[in-house]
């Protein structure tokens, strides 16, 4: 069967633009102070691209609890849908996430994803269905400011047939409250 790259990256280049202008403009001086050990925070991501016959949306809420200045653990849901011409893509799970901050500025991470993937494709004369589980688990670092953190991520389980994404490397915009 053909590989299909399910997210190209010229489309989705333009969407964390805007976060990173978020980013740069600073956080609320009461978030400088940094989160406080025993809080519940609550955050997450939101992901739109759009091109010539080209659709993606994204969604993952998460809660993350900070056990102490440095360590915060939760978990979240996460939610896709893709249309590229004649290829359709829903994938829906959860995530196990782990953030520790060694410094202010630096923060690392692990977070182990399950998702379960639907998608469709049609060629000439052809229609292809498959349905499976597809893990993930993401080890990153990011640059911190307030409730906003900015880096890169690698995937240690990335299958270049089964992922949502055409390589194991790809960037992240994360956002606790």
């Amino acid at each position: 069967m053909k590989q299909i790259p399910i997210l190209p990256l010229k489309l989705t280049a333009l969407a964390p633009l805007l976060l990173v202008f978020l980013f740069l403009s600073g956080a609320p001086e009461a978030s400088s102070q940094g989160p406080v050990p025993g809080s519940w925070r609550f955050g997450g991501g939101l992901g739109l691209s759009f091109g010539r016959d080209a659709f993606q949306i994204g969604i993952s809420p998460s809660a993350l609890y900070q056990a102490n200045e440095y360590l915060g653990i939760g978990g979240g849901l996460n939610y896709t849908y893709a249309k590229f011409n004649d290829y359709k893509l829903n994938a829906w799970g959860g995530s196990l996430i782990g953030l520790a901050t060694p410094a202010p500025f630096l923060q690392l991470s692990a977070e182990f994803e399950e998702l379960h993937v639907n998608r469709t494709f049609s060629y000439p004369n052809t229609f292809l269905e498959e349905s499976y589980w597809v893990p993930a688990l993401y080890l990153g670092a990011g640059y911190v400011n307030g409730p906003v953190t900015v880096g890169v991520r690698f995937d240690a389980l990335y299958n270049s047939s089964r992922s949502l994404y055409a390589n194991a490397w790809s960037p992240f915009i994360r956002v606790y409250f």
